[in-house]
């Protein structure tokens, strides 16, 4: 991290490990956070869609927060991603991240209520004026509904708080485009799109395949950093498979548990409802993709023992969240 980027480059959309009654595996969170960090991870967005925000409660986003600047420690940056598509609920929960220790705060588009353009620069700027921290903007039009147009980011980079756009969005001439006209920092929000948004100039990543190969991604990014195309692009093509496995058959958030819990690096592959495990057939797709994987470091699939009856159904907490 540095003044200029505040966040880092190689950053792990993180999952909320759980238990298997669905509460949150606290050991667990400081585990997985402790093992991407050490394996080349610089920055962690918790809360954030991977991490199940939509159904934590406010107390569980903050104390995420407050856990993960315990176990980083300084070696990473902890970026809040629990957003809400109402302004003034977004607001208070990014003013108590802050408090908790937030290093940035990374901002979605309010999704549902699908507000026009002038709505999605209010709320990114109203969000931005109640908070000293970074913000990063997060695209995502196939889970709110609508994008951020090119002429909304534009006006919104003129914020001094915005500093970045996670684009989900995968329009990669829009992101040369506004890579050409402002400062914004560009981190891809697909993970198939990882190196293409470092080629022409992106920052780095936001990634969910990253939970599991986060040293693949340091590769990738040391590498363009280096010019060294020939590495970034080889490491690329070992993650192919990995990414599809993660990133086609069913939401990120369900395969990523269902693998790590495969290769026994979480305790569970709980989600929340309405979230579930693979059903057999999506189970035995996403088999199939990791059977391919070779040559990725830290993931050694000759030990991927999925558990196909834990991972069935989602859990309700004993605490309902606070979406509205």
């Amino acid at each position: 991290m540095s003044a200029n980027n505040p966040f880092g480059q190689v950053l792990v959309a993180l999952v909320t490990p759980m238990l298997a009654d669905g509460e949150v595996d606290w050991a667990g969170v400081e585990k997985h956070i402790d093992d991407v960090i050490t394996a080349g991870a610089d920055g962690i967005v918790v809360t954030g869609t991977t991490g199940e925000t939509s159904t934590l409660t406010d107390a569980e986003k903050i104390r995420l927060v407050e856990v993960g600047k315990s176990v980083s420690a300084g070696r990473a940056s902890i970026i809040t991603g629990g957003g809400s598509n109402e302004t003034a609920h977004a607001i208070e929960l990014y003013k108590a991240s802050a408090k908790a220790g937030a290093d940035g705060v990374m901002i979605v588009t309010p999704y549902y209520n699908k507000p026009t353009q002038a709505g999605v620069l209010t709320h990114f700027r109203m969000v931005a004026d109640a908070t000293d921290l970074p913000v990063i903007l997060y695209d995502i039009p196939g889970r709110a509904g609508i994008p951020i147009m090119y002429e909304t980011i534009l006006r919104a980079a003129k914020h001094p708080n915005i500093l970045a756009v996670k684009d989900a969005k995968g329009d990669l001439s829009e992101v040369s485009r506004v890579l050409n006209q402002t400062d914004l920092m560009y981190f891809a929000g697909d993970d198939a799109n990882v190196l293409p948004t470092l080629a022409i100039g992106g920052t780095g990543l936001i990634g969910v395949t990253a939970n599991i190969a986060p040293g693949s991604y340091r590769t990738i990014v040391d590498a363009v950093n280096s010019n060294d195309l020939a590495t970034a692009t080889a490491e690329h093509q070992h993650l192919e498979p990995l990414v599809r496995a993660i990133m086609t058959h069913v939401p990120g958030t369900v395969a990523t548990k269902y693998v790590l819990h495969g290769l026994g690096r979480i305790g569970t592959p709980r989600v929340r409802l309405p979230l579930v495990g693979p059903e057999e057939s999506e189970a035995a797709l996403i088999e199939d993709e990791i059977d391919l994987v070779k040559n990725v470091a830290g993931v050694d699939v000759s030990n991927f023992r999925p558990d196909r009856n834990a991972a069935a159904g989602g859990a309700l907490p004993k605490v309902a969240g606070t979406t509205r």
